[in-house]
Protein backbone atom coordinates (compact mmCIF):
# COMPACT_ATOMS: atom_id res chain seq x y z
CA UNK A 1 0.00 0.00 0.00
CA UNK A 2 1.48 3.44 -0.85
CA UNK A 3 1.64 6.47 1.86
CA UNK A 4 -1.22 8.03 -0.06
CA UNK A 5 -2.95 5.15 0.31
CA UNK A 6 -2.38 4.40 3.78
CA UNK A 7 -2.68 8.13 4.32
CA UNK A 8 -6.30 8.16 2.97
CA UNK A 9 -7.61 4.90 5.14
CA UNK A 10 -6.22 6.56 8.51
CA UNK A 11 -9.21 9.19 7.57
CA UNK A 12 -11.53 7.05 8.25
CA UNK A 13 -10.14 4.35 10.70
CA UNK A 14 -9.55 7.71 12.89
CA UNK A 15 -13.23 8.38 13.17
CA UNK A 16 -13.84 4.63 13.57
CA UNK A 17 -11.65 4.47 16.43
CA UNK A 18 -12.93 7.47 18.11
CA UNK A 19 -15.89 6.06 17.34
CA UNK A 20 -15.71 2.21 19.42
CA UNK A 21 -13.76 3.84 21.91
CA UNK A 22 -15.37 7.39 22.46
CA UNK A 23 -15.88 6.73 26.33
CA UNK A 24 -12.21 6.57 26.41
CA UNK A 25 -10.90 8.76 23.93
CA UNK A 26 -13.79 11.66 24.70
CA UNK A 27 -11.53 12.51 28.16
CA UNK A 28 -8.65 13.41 26.04
CA UNK A 29 -10.82 15.98 24.48
CA UNK A 30 -9.14 19.25 26.10
CA UNK A 31 -5.96 18.63 24.45
CA UNK A 32 -7.51 19.86 20.70
CA UNK A 33 -6.85 23.22 20.89
CA UNK A 34 -3.08 22.42 21.47
CA UNK A 35 -3.14 19.69 18.59
CA UNK A 36 -4.43 22.47 16.31
CA UNK A 37 -1.78 24.84 16.95
CA UNK A 38 0.71 22.06 16.50
CA UNK A 39 -1.09 21.56 12.93
CA UNK A 40 -0.96 24.66 11.65
CA UNK A 41 2.61 25.94 13.19
CA UNK A 42 3.98 23.17 11.20
CA UNK A 43 3.24 24.34 7.76
CA UNK A 44 3.40 27.76 8.79
CA UNK A 45 6.58 27.40 9.36
CA UNK A 46 7.60 27.14 5.53
CA UNK A 47 5.76 30.34 4.89
CA UNK A 48 8.20 32.96 4.07
CA UNK A 49 6.23 36.62 3.53
CA UNK A 50 7.96 37.67 0.52
CA UNK A 51 6.89 34.99 -1.42
CA UNK A 52 3.11 35.09 -0.53
CA UNK A 53 1.11 37.32 -2.87
CA UNK A 54 -2.51 37.92 -2.48
CA UNK A 55 -4.33 37.53 -5.83
CA UNK A 56 -8.07 38.13 -7.14
CA UNK A 57 -8.33 34.58 -6.51
CA UNK A 58 -7.79 34.42 -2.73
CA UNK A 59 -10.31 37.81 -2.93
CA UNK A 60 -12.96 35.65 -4.98
CA UNK A 61 -12.60 32.37 -2.57
CA UNK A 62 -12.96 34.29 1.16
CA UNK A 63 -15.72 36.52 -0.55
CA UNK A 64 -17.37 32.86 -1.36
CA UNK A 65 -16.46 31.52 1.84
CA UNK A 66 -18.06 34.73 4.06
CA UNK A 67 -21.24 35.04 1.83
CA UNK A 68 -22.09 31.21 1.15
CA UNK A 69 -21.57 30.56 5.46
CA UNK A 70 -24.10 33.24 5.73
CA UNK A 71 -26.41 32.35 3.25
CA UNK A 72 -26.64 28.84 4.18
CA UNK A 73 -27.22 29.50 7.77
CA UNK A 74 -29.88 31.68 6.91
CA UNK A 75 -31.41 29.49 4.38
CA UNK A 76 -31.28 26.21 5.98
CA UNK A 77 -32.67 28.01 9.50
CA UNK A 78 -36.54 28.28 7.61
CA UNK A 79 -36.57 24.71 8.00
CA UNK A 80 -34.03 23.62 11.65
CA UNK A 81 -31.33 26.05 13.58
CA UNK A 82 -29.30 22.94 14.65
CA UNK A 83 -28.76 21.58 11.37
CA UNK A 84 -28.59 25.80 9.60
CA UNK A 85 -25.65 26.04 12.33
CA UNK A 86 -23.92 22.70 10.80
CA UNK A 87 -24.18 23.76 7.42
CA UNK A 88 -22.78 27.60 8.39
CA UNK A 89 -19.65 25.92 10.00
CA UNK A 90 -19.18 23.52 7.44
CA UNK A 91 -18.40 26.47 4.99
CA UNK A 92 -17.12 29.08 7.61
CA UNK A 93 -14.28 26.78 8.45
CA UNK A 94 -11.18 27.39 7.10
CA UNK A 95 -8.91 25.28 4.74
CA UNK A 96 -6.85 22.48 6.19
CA UNK A 97 -3.68 22.56 6.54
CA UNK A 98 -2.88 19.30 4.75
CA UNK A 99 -5.02 20.51 1.93
CA UNK A 100 -1.71 21.95 0.39
CA UNK A 101 -0.14 18.50 0.71
CA UNK A 102 -3.24 16.95 -1.45
CA UNK A 103 -3.24 19.86 -3.79
CA UNK A 104 0.33 19.63 -4.46
CA UNK A 105 -0.26 16.01 -5.56
CA UNK A 106 -3.13 17.04 -7.67
CA UNK A 107 -0.87 19.58 -9.41
CA UNK A 108 -1.77 22.42 -8.03
CA UNK A 109 0.67 25.74 -7.47
CA UNK A 110 1.73 25.69 -3.34
CA UNK A 111 2.49 29.24 -2.53
CA UNK A 112 -1.04 30.02 -3.50
CA UNK A 113 -2.55 26.77 -1.01
CA UNK A 114 -0.09 28.62 1.58
CA UNK A 115 -1.02 32.30 0.89
CA UNK A 116 -5.00 31.52 0.83
CA UNK A 117 -4.37 29.00 4.03
CA UNK A 118 -2.65 32.00 6.19
CA UNK A 119 -5.65 34.76 5.13
CA UNK A 120 -8.39 32.45 5.49
CA UNK A 121 -7.25 31.59 9.04
CA UNK A 122 -6.80 35.06 9.75
CA UNK A 123 -10.43 35.80 8.35
CA UNK A 124 -11.88 33.26 10.50
CA UNK A 125 -10.30 34.09 13.79
CA UNK A 126 -11.54 37.94 13.16
CA UNK A 127 -14.88 36.58 11.82
CA UNK A 128 -15.87 33.55 13.73
CA UNK A 129 -16.88 35.19 17.00
CA UNK A 130 -19.16 37.72 15.06
CA UNK A 131 -21.04 34.85 13.03
CA UNK A 132 -21.19 32.58 16.39
CA UNK A 133 -22.98 35.60 18.46
CA UNK A 134 -25.82 36.38 15.87
CA UNK A 135 -26.52 32.62 15.61
CA UNK A 136 -26.01 31.97 19.27
CA UNK A 137 -26.34 34.45 21.49
CA UNK A 138 -25.50 33.10 25.37
CA UNK A 139 -26.73 36.42 26.92
CA UNK A 140 -25.04 36.11 29.77
CA UNK A 141 -22.29 39.31 28.62
CA UNK A 142 -23.11 42.00 26.68
CA UNK A 143 -22.33 42.01 22.70
CA UNK A 144 -18.95 43.36 23.07
CA UNK A 145 -17.76 41.33 26.13
CA UNK A 146 -18.58 38.02 24.59
CA UNK A 147 -17.41 39.01 21.21
CA UNK A 148 -13.49 39.81 22.43
CA UNK A 149 -14.00 36.25 24.83
CA UNK A 150 -14.74 33.84 21.95
CA UNK A 151 -12.13 36.25 20.01
CA UNK A 152 -9.64 35.47 22.88
CA UNK A 153 -9.75 32.08 22.58
CA UNK A 154 -9.94 31.74 18.98
CA UNK A 155 -6.85 34.00 18.25
CA UNK A 156 -4.22 31.79 20.23
CA UNK A 157 -5.75 28.85 18.74
CA UNK A 158 -5.67 30.15 14.57
CA UNK A 159 -3.14 32.95 14.62
CA UNK A 160 -0.70 32.49 17.17
CA UNK A 161 0.66 28.91 15.22
CA UNK A 162 1.49 31.73 12.31
CA UNK A 163 3.22 34.66 14.84
CA UNK A 164 5.26 31.89 16.46
CA UNK A 165 6.61 30.80 13.36
CA UNK A 166 7.21 34.00 11.81
CA UNK A 167 9.61 34.83 15.22
CA UNK A 168 11.20 31.52 15.12
CA UNK A 169 12.16 31.59 11.50
CA UNK A 170 13.42 35.17 12.45
CA UNK A 171 15.59 34.06 15.70
CA UNK A 172 16.46 30.40 14.03
CA UNK A 173 15.98 30.13 10.29
CA UNK A 174 17.48 26.56 10.54
CA UNK A 175 15.12 25.45 13.00
CA UNK A 176 12.50 26.54 11.12
CA UNK A 177 13.48 25.10 8.24
CA UNK A 178 14.09 21.61 10.38
CA UNK A 179 10.39 21.82 11.55
CA UNK A 180 9.05 22.85 7.96
CA UNK A 181 10.35 19.25 6.56
CA UNK A 182 8.58 17.21 9.28
CA UNK A 183 4.80 18.40 7.21
CA UNK A 184 3.87 14.42 7.86
CA UNK A 185 3.92 15.16 11.69
CA UNK A 186 0.87 17.69 10.77
CA UNK A 187 -1.00 15.44 9.30
CA UNK A 188 -0.71 12.74 12.30
CA UNK A 189 -1.51 15.38 14.63
CA UNK A 190 -4.41 15.98 12.75
CA UNK A 191 -5.28 11.94 13.15
CA UNK A 192 -5.33 12.08 16.74
CA UNK A 193 -7.07 15.18 16.77
CA UNK A 194 -9.98 13.91 14.57
CA UNK A 195 -9.93 10.67 16.48
CA UNK A 196 -10.52 12.57 19.84
CA UNK A 197 -13.00 15.24 18.49
CA UNK A 198 -15.28 12.16 16.68
CA UNK A 199 -15.01 10.69 19.95
CA UNK A 200 -16.27 13.47 21.97
CA UNK A 201 -18.94 14.00 19.08
CA UNK A 202 -20.30 10.43 19.72
CA UNK A 203 -20.07 10.90 23.39
CA UNK A 204 -22.53 14.10 23.11
CA UNK A 205 -24.72 12.21 20.31
CA UNK A 206 -24.86 9.34 23.05
CA UNK A 207 -26.43 11.56 25.53
CA UNK A 208 -28.88 13.31 23.42
CA UNK A 209 -32.28 11.45 23.75
CA UNK A 210 -33.92 13.89 21.84
CA UNK A 211 -31.98 13.63 18.98
CA UNK A 212 -34.03 12.00 15.91
CA UNK A 213 -32.40 9.69 13.44
CA UNK A 214 -33.74 12.61 10.75
CA UNK A 215 -31.80 15.09 12.26
CA UNK A 216 -28.39 13.75 12.21
CA UNK A 217 -29.44 12.29 8.47
CA UNK A 218 -30.07 16.20 8.04
CA UNK A 219 -26.88 17.39 9.59
CA UNK A 220 -24.63 14.21 6.89
CA UNK A 221 -27.11 15.23 3.96
CA UNK A 222 -26.12 19.19 3.92
CA UNK A 223 -23.07 18.50 4.58
CA UNK A 224 -22.88 16.56 2.03
CA UNK A 225 -24.15 19.49 -0.58
CA UNK A 226 -21.92 21.89 0.78
CA UNK A 227 -18.85 19.83 0.51
CA UNK A 228 -19.99 18.94 -3.50
CA UNK A 229 -20.63 22.98 -3.64
CA UNK A 230 -17.41 24.32 -2.42
CA UNK A 231 -15.27 21.63 -4.58
CA UNK A 232 -16.77 22.45 -7.73
CA UNK A 233 -17.48 26.06 -7.06
CA UNK A 234 -13.33 26.51 -5.80
CA UNK A 235 -12.65 24.78 -9.03
CA UNK A 236 -14.87 26.96 -11.07
CA UNK A 237 -13.17 30.15 -9.47
CA UNK A 238 -9.62 28.85 -10.00
CA UNK A 239 -10.24 28.22 -13.55
CA UNK A 240 -11.30 31.72 -14.20
CA UNK A 241 -7.39 32.48 -12.89
CA UNK A 242 -5.82 29.88 -14.18
CA UNK A 243 -6.12 27.78 -10.70
CA UNK A 244 -8.04 24.79 -11.17
CA UNK A 245 -7.04 22.59 -8.79
CA UNK A 246 -5.78 25.25 -5.73
CA UNK A 247 -9.36 26.75 -5.98
CA UNK A 248 -10.99 23.33 -5.27
CA UNK A 249 -8.84 22.12 -2.72
CA UNK A 250 -8.38 25.90 -1.10
CA UNK A 251 -12.19 26.26 -0.97
CA UNK A 252 -13.61 22.31 -1.10
CA UNK A 253 -10.73 20.78 1.65
CA UNK A 254 -11.92 22.14 5.49
CA UNK A 255 -9.73 21.85 8.55
CA UNK A 256 -12.85 19.93 9.90
CA UNK A 257 -10.74 18.85 13.46
CA UNK A 258 -11.25 22.94 14.32
CA UNK A 259 -14.63 22.76 12.88
CA UNK A 260 -16.36 19.99 15.25
CA UNK A 261 -13.82 22.15 17.90
CA UNK A 262 -15.48 25.19 17.27
CA UNK A 263 -19.39 23.50 17.06
CA UNK A 264 -19.13 22.07 20.32
CA UNK A 265 -17.48 25.05 21.53
CA UNK A 266 -19.42 27.81 20.55
CA UNK A 267 -22.55 26.32 18.98
CA UNK A 268 -25.22 23.74 19.88
CA UNK A 269 -22.74 20.66 20.15
CA UNK A 270 -25.43 18.52 18.09
CA UNK A 271 -24.31 20.63 15.00
CA UNK A 272 -20.54 19.11 15.32
CA UNK A 273 -22.32 15.85 13.34
CA UNK A 274 -22.21 18.09 9.96
CA UNK A 275 -18.53 18.71 10.01
CA UNK A 276 -17.72 15.38 11.51
CA UNK A 277 -19.70 13.43 8.28
CA UNK A 278 -17.88 16.73 6.26
CA UNK A 279 -14.28 14.22 6.90
CA UNK A 280 -15.71 11.26 5.19
CA UNK A 281 -17.41 13.03 2.38
CA UNK A 282 -13.78 15.36 1.49
CA UNK A 283 -11.99 12.08 1.99
CA UNK A 284 -14.07 10.30 -0.40
CA UNK A 285 -14.13 13.42 -2.71
CA UNK A 286 -10.32 13.37 -2.67
CA UNK A 287 -9.45 10.16 -3.32
CA UNK A 288 -11.97 9.98 -6.47
CA UNK A 289 -9.48 12.88 -7.17
CA UNK A 290 -6.30 10.97 -6.77
CA UNK A 291 -7.62 8.38 -8.57
CA UNK A 292 -8.43 9.74 -11.50
CA UNK A 293 -5.03 11.03 -11.66
CA UNK A 294 -3.38 8.18 -11.60
CA UNK A 295 -5.24 6.30 -13.80
CA UNK A 296 -5.08 9.26 -16.41
CA UNK A 297 -1.21 9.09 -16.01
Amino acid sequence: MSNGNLRTFMMPAAMIVGGVFHHQLGQWGFLTPYLIFAMLFIPFCGVRLREMRLTGLHAALLGFQMVVSAAAYALVRLFDVDVAQGAMICVLAPTASSAVVVASMLGARVPTMLSYSLVVNFAVALTAPLFFLIVNPSGEMSFGEEFATILGRVIPVIVMPFVAALVLRRIAPRLTDGIQRLGMVSFYLWIVALTTTTAQVVNFVATQSQLSLAKGLSLAGVSLVLCLVQFFAGKWIGRRYGETMAGGQALGQKNTVLAIWLAQSYLNPVSSIAPAAYVLWQTIFNSTQLWLKSRKK
